[in-house]
């Protein structure tokens, strides 16, 4: 199992620590409500160090990436950062990623190369590796990995701004909404601060060296103290995520999943000239539409939390779909999830059946996010 360079730190902290993809990683250290309303409030760190980067650049960068990826890159300028995915070649998703317009930085740029980096999933950092190679083949595209050198904590919530000022000369509350900065931070060169996550309560996520981390993990606690700062693990990270109805990979989004049936038709760029995998099969889905979609529902009343591969039935017991993720909303004090179902049954209203084991929860399809973004 392997350890991110804050791995000490946690310990120490008296984290909860786990398994999670391939990384001895903190589950909780107080309490995953405590930490939830932390950064819904305030701010809290979150160590994601697991996250895999990628530097693709060359000539044929922006080329490659436009027939690789779902959303539009050629419409990102140096500095900004893209959400998108990476289809198949059978209609569902590799991954799930983001990408950083990096050659705004000299020592990235060389003779008009383009340069980028991609953000993945830990659990799908080799297969997303392989995939994107032979995506490369033929064209004039150089790609490095560099997660093993890479750390990246995430430091969330309203508060975030001003908890980390005083530690960069870079002005915080100028970076907007998926761009990035790269400067000096904590003492430390060359970081990347970008006005990122997965929470929906703002914040910023930091990249920088992994010998660099513990150095910035310490002031940004130290300098964090007066703003109610916590570390948080990933039960806070999968709670706050799943309110704001984020997709996680493997859970809501997976090989068998298309990202039309999952709501990403936003990122899925029909109109661009470029091929990518899939695009005709997702043309095809646009026009004649989808036979499931990924719903939010809510459960009142109830207490029990719907968990992933729970049979999902109509009120008059038709099997119509299954729980992709659920939890118990600290914000709402009250069981959410989501799931796909057949198309008639996914409109908000709906009341539909959880199964679960020899009991049968009522439910409520429900627009997501299931609370306001900034809450």
């Amino acid at each position: 199992m392997k350890s991110t360079p804050l791995t000490e730190r946690h310990i120490a902290l008296g984290a909860k620590m786990a398994e999670f993809a391939g990384y001895n990683m903190p589950i909780s250290y107080t309490s995953i409500t405590d930490e939830h309303r932390a950064v819904r409030t305030a701010v809290g760190v979150f160590d994601v160090s697991h996250m895999g980067e990628f530097i693709v650049r060359g000539k044929d960068a922006t080329r490659f990436l436009q027939s690789a990826t779902t959303n539009d890159v050629s419409k990102l300028k140096p500095g900004d950062v893209q959400y998108s995915s990476l289809p198949n070649k059978k209609g569902g998703i590799v991954d799930d990623l983001l990408i950083y317009r990096l050659d705004d930085a000299p020592e990235m740029t060389v003779d008009g190369e383009q340069s980028y980096m991609l953000v993945v999933n830990a659990s799908n950092e080799t297969k997303d590796w392989r995939w994107l190679k032979r995506l490369a083949r033929g064209l004039e595209v150089k790609m490095q990995n560099i997660s093993a050198k890479t750390g990246l904590i995430a430091v969330q919530g309203p508060k975030a701004a001003e908890a980390l000022q005083k530690l960069t000369d870079i002005d915080l509350k100028s970076i907007k909404y998926y761009s990035f900065r790269r400067g000096r931070f904590a003492g430390c060169n060359n970081v990347i601060v970008s006005a990122t996550g997965y929470t929906g309560s703002g914040g910023f996520e930091i990249y920088a060296k992994n010998k660099d981390l513990v150095k910035i993990w310490d002031k940004v606690f130290k300098h964090g103290e007066k703003w109610g700062i916590k570390p948080a693990g990933l039960g806070a990270r999968d709670t706050l995520r799943l309110e704001m109805g984020y997709c996680l990979y493997g859970n809501d989004i997976d090989d068998k999943s298309s990202p039309l049936e999952a709501g990403l038709g936003w990122i899925t760029k029909l109109g661009k000239t470029d091929t990518f995998p899939s695009k005709e099969r997702f043309q095809k889905q646009k026009t004649e539409g989808v036979k499931r979609r990924l719903v939010g529902f809510v459960l009142d009343g109830e207490r029990r939390v719907p968990r992933h591969g729970y049979e999902i039935e109509s009120r008059r017991g038709a099997k119509i779909g299954v729980v992709t993720s659920g939890t118990h909303s600290p914000t709402l004090d009250k069981p959410i999830g989501m799931g796909y179902v057949k198309v008639k049954f996914a409109e908000p209203g709906t009341k539909i059946m959880i199964v679960a084991g020899g009991k049968k929860l009522e439910a409520v399809v429900t627009k997501v996010p299931f609370v306001e973004p900034g809450v």
